[in-house]
């Protein structure tokens, strides 16, 4: 399958690809599908992608959990090594242009006190939602990397 095909597939189409890995074949090694079983077991099991009521929950908690993906990543990342290298171009771009976007604003505003203000929380967390809908997107592609039975869906 065509990389362009297999991002449209999963809606990651809105991720900024160099172009010439559009056109290269996907083939996931046994080791690029541990390193997805991996991250999708990480992220499914978060606020990166489970609902939190507005009026529970905590949105720096929310914060840190996106934040700390970043170390999960780069664990997986070492922990396969160069096996893992067609789960690494996915990961290395989710990671810069899908959650750092999000943190770094938010790890700001949070130093500010931003989470002391009823706006902006509910911000925060109308920002969260639509992270959160990215970030299943790319469970679902882990699962499918994974060759697992999709659980994005299930209610949290």
């Amino acid at each position: 399958m065509k990389f362009k095909t297999w991002i449209k597939k999963w809606n990651l189409s809105y991720l900024k690809i160099n172009a010439k890995y559009l056109e290269i074949e996907l083939k996931f090694s046994d080791v690029d599908k541990k390193a997805a079983w991996d991250m999708y077991v990480e992220l499914l099991t978060r606020s990166t992608t489970q609902n939190i009521d507005f009026e529970y929950g905590d949105e720096q908690a929310a914060l840190q959990s996106f934040f700390s993906i970043f170390n999960v990543t780069r664990e997986i990342l070492k922990k396969y090594g160069s096996g893992c290298i067609e789960f690494s171009k996915i990961a290395i771009i989710i990671l810069n242009q899908v959650i750092r976007p999000f943190t770094t604003k938010w790890h700001r505003l949070s130093i500010d006190g931003a989470f002391s203000d009823d706006s902006k929380r509910k911000l925060f967390r109308q920002e969260l939602v639509a992270i959160q809908t990215k970030i299943k997107d790319y469970t679902k592609c882990l699962s499918d990397i994974a060759g697992v039975e999709d659980l994005s869906s299930l209610d949290s």
